[in-house]
């Protein structure tokens, strides 16, 4: 069947739309559209073709957000206004205007929407000065512009920067046209499209190959506006416990129970700071999820104990693929309950992955997620594992095409967000990986109720944020690998999943010794800090490439523990608010520089959080010079504490990571500890950059429970500033929060101009003014 471009107005004449309390529905030919406003700043478009619109139901949009209401008044029989927003549809084309009340046009469509195939498009203009970012986890430059996506979770051993698709499907972007930003999420799980460009320059068109035209516009129009409402509607990530921002060590493979222990020794006794070491699959017993091998880890309690004693947690690999062989526990309680994918002929669908023939639960069923969340009993419960891994579940499978499930393979939804029915693979393949994550994380909160669950996943979708962190998948140990991860980093951090980290060092090859060194550097400033490997190559822990290496490396471990009061407030922040600790500078400079975003002009560079910039270089293994591009304001050199009088000039080299703290930041830290479960020895020491809006704050809690969210949490804002006579003076405000932290005294660095002025606070929880210089009257 060819290509149906189904213009709407050619059909039948446009009836009057009906108003509604928060919008408008209409047929326009024989099809139904319903727009309205959720929030006086977001909007959500949904358009039956055959006259009915789609059923109500999402994987991803919560059901709080996706049915709230906000009045609008009505301008017309097929146009409204919010307080933000004028919203118009063409009674001809069913096209939709979105523009703000100072006549922005945020969304201008073309010819309303179209048949393809089983599926749709949907086409809209494209502003010649418009930017487009996000989709999650895409390869090559941020910007996407001039670009054509595909989102189909694939497991893509191997990616290289113009692989595509990849492991997770986030349809959602935000676009930026001269420091003004709007988002688009197109809540649809089958395979998708989303063309930037590419086809046309003046021309945006997304669409799917069958399922719901389900769409919500988000008007902004700053950057972070944006992030807050898509968090606000998928929901924010869910925070770890404190140990998931620690330096974290894996391998495919540590062979056996003796590997593991050495790997523990050498970072004790080389004083590397770590929380966690990972078990891959090699711990397994016949790579059997939820199993240890009884002859390589004949005491894995033990081992887990003994490693928890050190300050090292552990986190254990459990794939969704189940050994289809009797006797084997969750195989035989998967059949009882009924909780594996079926074929169209209602027989037991078998695909051969790790274990060889394997079974898969169908976790659209509320029952299969609930059953699997038990089957960690043992290992979370009694063995004292404390996270775990879902890989493999975009589904992989192997030597069949597309290395997944046939499209036409049956799910059995039964869920309470939804009506019952069959659906097939092909409607349930992106989502798979998210209801895989939700299972575990729902699992372990069952069997903790207090206890923060720890799930890392490859594959999700849009929503997946609230149940674990994730990863870019099987990178490889290459220079370009290392330039790319920023960018892939950054755009997942805009499409949700605030907490996400690359395989250090990359998954495929051997690193040289320079490549680890610049890798683990960088890697301190990703949220997810994890060194990891393949057995196929060489061993890349810290200390493999001699002393030297090894203290550089060290170090700069050492300054992410150092510096992890500020990091757990940025990932407090993140769980809070949606916005990522790793920023694209846009995110805080939305305003153009000579017509384009801050990043076009300093590629690789990022915020981390709103203080630090961090700036690689753009081609990391070239000796060439390169000149770090500062945004507006002034700046101050992280290294040495003093200002710069202008953008400095770096040359490459393992050991040189430049960071920059942009003026009127207060920055906390803390002493040197060997793990976030140790106490730190000292005072909390806060930095302070002076310089407009001054501003900081420190974050705490336990760390490991969900009591922070009943009040049982420590937070305290800062302000500095000079007054009238020019003498500097820093606030502490009131302590927010029953928690009291680990800090019984707080030193405060003032850094001026030529000087660093110190002062200590017996009572650094207390509401108070410390007067810091009178000297400084001209900062």
């Amino acid at each position: 069947m060819g290509r149906v471009v189904f213009l709407l107005g050619c059909l039948l004449a446009a009836l009057p739309a009906a108003a509604q309390q928060n919008g408008l529905e209409g047929r326009i030919g024989k099809a139904r559209i319903a727009v309205s406003a959720l929030r006086d700043d977001v909007l959500r478009v949904r358009i039956g073709p055959e006259g009915t619109l789609p059923p109500d139901e999402s994987w991803a949009a919560l059901p709080g957000p996706r049915r709230a209401s906000a009045p609008v008044r009505q301008t017309g029989r097929w146009s409204f206004e919010t307080q933000s927003l004028a919203v118009r549809i063409d009674p001809d084309s069913g096209a939709l205007s979105v523009a703000d009340k100072s006549g922005r046009s945020i969304l201008s469509g073309l010819d309303g929407w179209r048949k393809d195939g089983m599926g749709f498009r949907v086409d809209l203009k494209l502003g010649a000065e418009a930017h487009i970012f996000g989709l999650g986890d895409k390869m090559g430059p941020l910007d996407r512009r001039g670009r054509l996506f595909s989102l189909w979770n694939t497991d893509a051993f191997r990616f290289q920067e113009s692989t595509d698709p990849l492991y997770k499907s986030i349809p959602f972007f935000l676009g930026l046209e001269n420091g003004k930003a709007f988002g688009l999420f197109l809540d649809n799980s089958w395979r998708s499209v989303f063309d930037f460009g590419a086809s046309r320059p003046d021309q945006l068109s997304f669409g799917a190959d069958n399922g719901p035209i389900d769409y919500y516009i988000f008007a902004g129009p700053e950057p972070k506006a944006v992030l807050e409402a898509y968090g606000w509607l998928t929901g924010t990530p869910a925070l770890p416990p404190l140990w998931a921002f620690g330096f974290q060590q894996s391998r495919y493979g540590y062979e056996n129970d003796s590997v593991v222990r050495e790997v523990a020794n050498h970072l004790r006794r080389d004083k590397i700071p770590a929380d966690v070491i990972w078990f891959d699959i090699n711990v397994l017993d016949r790579n059997r999820a939820f199993t240890t091998d009884p002859e390589r880890f004949a005491d894995f309690p033990r081992l887990v104990s003994d490693l928890d004693a050190m300050g090292l947690k552990s986190v254990v690999i459990t794939d969704l693929h189940l050994a289809a062989e009797l006797g084997y526990s969750p195989y035989d309680s998967g059949m009882a309950g009924d909780h594996f994918i079926k074929t169209e002929d209602g027989s037991l669908f078998i695909g051969r992955v790790w274990p060889g023939p394997s079974v898969f639960p169908d976790f659209s069923r509320a029952e299969t997620r609930k059953w699997w969340g038990g089957l960690y009993e043992d290992l979370y419960d009694g063995t004292g594992v404390a996270g775990f891994w879902n890989d493999m579940n975009e589904p992989s499978l192997f030597k069949v095409p597309g290395k997944t499930m046939p499209p036409e393979v049956r799910h059995r939804i039964a869920d309470p967000g939804f009506a019952p029915r069959i659906a097939p693979h092909a409607e349930m393949h992106n989502v798979y990986g998210q209801l895989n994550s939700r299972a575990t994380y729902e699992g372990l909160l069952a069997l903790q109720p207090d206890r923060r669950p720890f799930v890392m996943t490859r594959a999700s979708f849009a929503g997946g944020q609230r149940y674990a962190v994730t990863w870019t998948g099987d990178n490889s140990s290459s220079w370009n690998h290392l330039r790319l991860s920023t960018p892939q980093l950054l755009s997942l951090g805009l499409s949700g999943f605030a907490f996400a980290g690359d395989d250090l060092g990359g998954f495929i090859g051997t690193p040289s010794p320079e490549l680890l060194t610049q890798w683990i550097e960088l890697g301190m400033y990703n949220p997810i800090a994890r060194d990891h490997s393949e057995w196929r190559s060489a061993r890349q822990e810290v200390w493999v490439h001699g002393p030297e290496q090894e203290d550089l490396r060290r170090r700069a471990i050492e300054g992410r523990y150092r510096q992890m009061p500020y990091i757990y407030g940025l990932a407090e922040e993140a769980a809070r608010t949606g916005i990522p600790m790793m920023r694209p500078l846009f995110l805080e400079f939305p305003a153009p520089i000579d017509g384009e975003p801050l990043d076009l002009l300093a590629p690789n560079e990022f915020m981390w959080g709103e203080a630090l910039l961090v700036a690689p270089s753009p081609w990391p293994e070239s000796p060439e010079a390169y000149k770090v591009v500062l945004p507006p304001g002034d700046w101050y050199d992280y290294a040495s504490g003093r200002k710069l009088a202008e953008a400095p000039t770096i040359t490459p080299a393992a050991g040189i990571l430049p960071v920059y703290v942009r003026a009127g930041s207060i920055i906390p830290s803390q002493p040197l500890v060997q793990s976030t479960g140790e106490t730190p020895a000292g005072p909390l020491t806060l930095d302070i950059y002076p310089g407009p809006n001054c501003h900081g704050s420190v974050y705490a809690d336990d760390g490991t429970s969900l009591a922070y969210k009943r009040g049982a949490y420590f937070r305290q804002l800062f302000t500095c500033g000079p007054d009238r006579e020019g003498a500097w003076h820093l606030d502490l405000g009131a302590p927010q929060g029953s928690f009291f932290p680990w800090w019984h005294a707080m030193r405060v660095r003032f850094h001026a101009d030529q000087e660093v002025i110190e002062t200590m606070v017996a009572d650094p929880v207390e509401s108070q003014r410390i007067t810091l210089t009178s000297a400084l009257s001209k900062q």
